[in-house]
């Protein structure tokens, strides 16, 4: 045990060396977990396990209002759902499309020539273009570009995507996007950047009956710098606002708080009944409860006993006045102290029966 072990062996031991051929690019969606990649220097990785959640929570609600919007179009069931969200070099992204493929280019204004790439992926365009042009969808798939007349029909959805993409990233950052072009050769999309460019691309899986497609949504990085360079505590501050933009923030909030009705109801402890005197009841009797006018009534705010109180009148209505608040785990009167807030209900006391 005192010879030394060369490196080729310790390789050897630890599951084997790799070979040549060994994969130089990231780890894909559907790769096995424990798979081992050469670290690229050249594109270090820069979605956190923070952003990365932020970035899924911003494309989830774009791919559920994408969904909803389409099946408002095709008039069928369709199930979107968001598969990963990762960064690639755009030479990478280019290799992985179809030929053809059935990409939108999207201009970004104020962005140094940067573009935007919607690629809805042919079987799901096929069956939008069956489906918009009066067809039950089951048209099969067909292995060539789209011509002008489909383009148009699929532009729409893409359009819609374009839209909810906007909207999705304004509260991090404000882009113009815009449909400029369509492209069915992933070749020639190398025009729009560069081959070394960070991007980060969203995966939807497209699922219509037996359709299964891929819409990958991709965003250069250089757009999105702001978003990845800004820490939480700068995003903090610009949250806060102004003064006057806290005030009227302020000012919202109270008005939805004050209209938000909540089911509040008094019960007075429990007592006892014989048959005879229940059976003795007719509309418009009085129980006797034999219940001091004074005692302690539980107070519940929806399903759940918060406050211990006092009934009595205002006015012509009755009231209850909280006295003490109710530990929620033991369900015992948490202080003996009692509050000057009081509680009217919206009934005339002679209303009220028992």
């Amino acid at each position: 045990m005192s010879d030394t072990l060369s490196q080729s062996e310790i390789d050897r031991l630890l599951g084997g060396a790799p070979s040549a051929s060994a994969p130089t690019t990231p780890v894909r969606a559907g790769a096995a977990a424990d798979q081992a990649v050469p670290y690229d220097f050249r594109h270090p990785h820069r979605i956190s396990k923070e952003r990365l959640r932020t970035l899924e929570s911003i494309y989830e609600r774009l791919v559920k209002s994408l969904e909803a919007w389409t099946i408002g179009r095709v008039r069928e069931q369709v199930e979107m759902r968001l598969q990963s969200v990762e960064q690639f070099a755009f030479g990478e992204f280019m290799q992985s499309l179809s030929s053809p493929c059935a990409s939108f280019i999207l201009g970004i204004a104020d962005s140094g020539h940067q573009s935007g790439i919607i690629d809805v992926g042919l079987e799901f365009a096929y069956y939008l273009v069956d489906r918009l042009f009066g067809g039950n969808g089951q048209q099969s798939y067909a292995d060539r570009p789209l011509t002008r007349v489909e383009r148009m029909a699929v532009r729409s959805v893409v359009e819609r995507a374009t839209a909810l993409l906007k909207e999705v990233w304004s509260d991090h950052i404000q882009m113009d996007l815009e449909i400029s072009s369509f492209e069915s050769v992933p070749e020639i999309l190398i025009q729009t950047g560069n081959r070394e460019d960070l991007i980060l691309v969203a995966n939807v899986e497209i699922s219509v009956g037996e359709v299964r497609s891929l819409m990958l949504i991709c965003l250069p990085f250089s757009v999105l710098d702001k978003f990845f360079t800004h820490t939480g505590r700068r995003r903090a501050n610009t949250v806060t606002g102004s003064e006057q933009e806290r005030a009227v923030s302020r000012e919202i909030a109270e008005q939805s708080l004050r209209i938000t009705r909540v089911d509040v109801a008094a019960r007075l402890p429990e007592f006892r009944m014989t048959m005879r005197d229940i059976a003795a009841l007719a509309p418009g009797g009085v129980i006797q409860t034999s219940l001091p006018h004074n005692s302690p009534v539980r107070i519940r705010l929806g399903s759940q006993e918060r406050f211990m109180g006092t009934v009595g009148r205002v006015g012509n209505n009755l009231a209850v006045r909280i006295t003490d608040s109710i530990d929620t785990e033991t369900g015992a009167p948490a202080t003996q102290s009692t509050a000057s807030l009081q509680f009217t209900p919206s009934f005339p006391a002679d209303q009220h029966n028992g």
